[in-house]
């Protein structure tokens, strides 16, 4: 026997699983347009004009100061290249710019870090082995700097704009390129490194030989100097042959009688 009224019903899992999937893809589909105009309209002109700020209050100095910074020569994708610059500047703007507490550009470094942390989930990570790979260290000014983070927000503000998703893209293989370059320069300058000593080494005899052959060649001149001196010295008390006083002794002269 059936239980009453169960006859004609259709087991729950014949009308719950499609709508479940129907509500599952409006779910996510909301939330890929919701992170889509996140990322889109996250970088604001507000943001672009701290930057500004910053670099406009900087006192023109020829200090340089040191940091890493991602080497645009050898990582050729713009794709790759911000989604590295990205996490450079996240930790140049923690260790390296410091500014004086409740300042207009500390406040304006706390807005960007804040915008930086906001970022982070329109970016996929890569392999953590290539963290630094196509990063070189950069010996510039400080408007040098705020000038390359000023490009770093910009340039991520207008692929955003054009593409939400831009930054999903795996940049392994292009930083596996740059480690490979790594490796090359390393071996390169090892060997320019062992360049120096062996230059040492073969200048050193010469610049000897050089300083005693000329030393040889001043006490040479000294000596023959000094000889024609002794001669000039010498020369008037001797008396030339054939002078009047030579020829009136060697010859006799017949006085007439």
């Amino acid at each position: 026997m059936t239980a009453p009224g169960a006859a004609g019903r259709c087991p729950p899992t014949t009308w719950l699983g499609p709508r479940l999937l129907l509500v599952c893809l409006l779910v996510s589909r909301s939330i890929a347009k919701e992170v889509s105009e996140h990322c889109s309209h996250m970088i604001g002109n507000g943001h672009l004009q701290f930057l500004q700020q910053l670099i406009d209050s900087q006192m023109e100095t020829s200090c340089h100061i040191t940091f890493e910074f991602v080497d645009q020569e050898q990582l050729k994708d713009p794709v790759c290249y911000l989604k590295k610059a990205f996490l450079l500047v996240q930790d140049i703007m923690e260790d390296t710019m410091r500014f004086k507490d409740h300042t207009p550009n500390a406040n304006a470094i706390l807005r960007l870090q804040e915008l930086s942390l906001r970022l982070k989930s329109c970016f996929t990570k890569d392999y953590e082995d290539n963290d630094k790979a196509c990063v070189r260290t950069f010996y510039e000014t400080p408007l040098q700097l705020l000038e390359k983070i000023k490009n770093v927000f910009n340039e991520t503000k207008n692929l955003l704009e054009e593409d939400w998703n831009v930054f999903s893209k795996n940049c392994n293989n292009s930083y596996a390129k740059c480690s490979s370059q790594g490796h090359e320069s390393q071996h390169v300058g090892s060997s320019d490194a062992q360049l120096p000593g062996f230059v040492f080494h073969l200048l050193v005899p010469s610049i000897i030989l050089v300083l005693l052959a000329v030393g040889g060649l001043l006490f040479y001149r000294w000596r023959r100097r000094s000889h024609r001196e002794t001669q000039t010295l010498d020369s008037p008390t001797r008396q030339p042959e054939g002078s009047p006083l030579t020829q009136d002794e060697d010859t006799q002269v017949e006085l007439p009688v």
